[in-house]
């Protein structure tokens, strides 16, 4: 039975975040300021790489399903292994110490996610949903918010810790606690994680989540000349696999 987590992105833009959305013949991306991601329609059909083209441009970069072949002109950038995570018994929590983050802290996220590597995270990507943080000394050291929104459920991403701070559990203590908030709105928890971050996945299968499976995602750039320089998928293009909720974050 297909269900909105099989293409997650696809069933949060034609869905909670249609808003979000921009779309060139059957295919859809998130507003470039806002999030990376491109879909691709359940059943394509043979034009679908022409409306990728169109609506990426000539040079850039996306990622797309590995069970769709590639055009033979096409330059496959990575091959991006990942594992879902969804929420089978976590026990969400408020947190005393998790301040609700907003517009006029985006610089200091952005600073947090330069250094932590968690994934792409962009100038609005805030507005997908709800954000918590954590301070010490006025300086934010920690943070975990929403990102992709398919009906029923929220991803909970951008699970990060200042190095200096790590190992004193504040990765899972945010993520309970933006759990508590998805949960109160009748909605379930689930995360994505790259497959190589063996460490994170334990953590978060301990503390309630539970592995499910899910397709690989294949990185490639659209033939042609760029149109400006392709810093197009911001994490992804310095190497970091898919785009994980669970980064170097305990």
């Amino acid at each position: 039975m297909v269900t909105p987590i099989d293409d997650p992105v696809w069933a949060s833009l034609t869905g909670p975040h249609a808003h979000f959305a921009e779309r060139s013949g059957q295919v859809l991306r998130y507003q470039v300021d806002v999030a990376p991601f491109l879909a691709l329609p359940p059943e394509p059909d043979d034009g679908v790489w022409d409306d990728v083209a169109e609506l990426a441009g000539p040079g850039e970069t996306v990622i797309v399903h590995n069970s769709l072949p590639v055009p033979a002109d096409w330059e496959v950038l990575g091959r991006i292994a990942g594992v879902r995570l969804v929420d089978v018994a976590l026990e969400v929590a408020e947190d005393p110490e998790a301040v609700l983050l907003g517009p006029d802290d985006v610089p200091e996220m952005l600073n947090l996610v330069e250094r932590t590597k968690p994934g792409p995270f962009r100038q609005r990507t805030i507005e997908l949903g709800t954000y918590l943080g954590i301070r010490r000394d006025g300086a934010l050291i920690a943070m975990a918010g929403e990102r992709l929104h398919p009906p029923g459920w929220t991803e909970i991403s951008a699970v990060c810790t200042d190095p200096a701070y790590r190992g004193q559990g504040l990765a899972t203590r945010l993520v309970r606690a933006v759990a508590a908030g998805i949960r109160a709105r009748g909605l379930r928890p689930m995360m994505h994680a790259a497959a190589s971050n063996t460490s994170a996945i334990r953590l978060y299968q301990s503390i309630g989540f539970e592995l499910v499976p899910r397709p690989d995602f294949v990185s490639v750039r659209v033939p042609g000349a760029a149109v400006a320089p392709a810093a197009a998928l911001t994490g992804l293009a310095r190497g970091t696999a898919w785009p994980q909720a669970a980064g170097r974050s305990r």
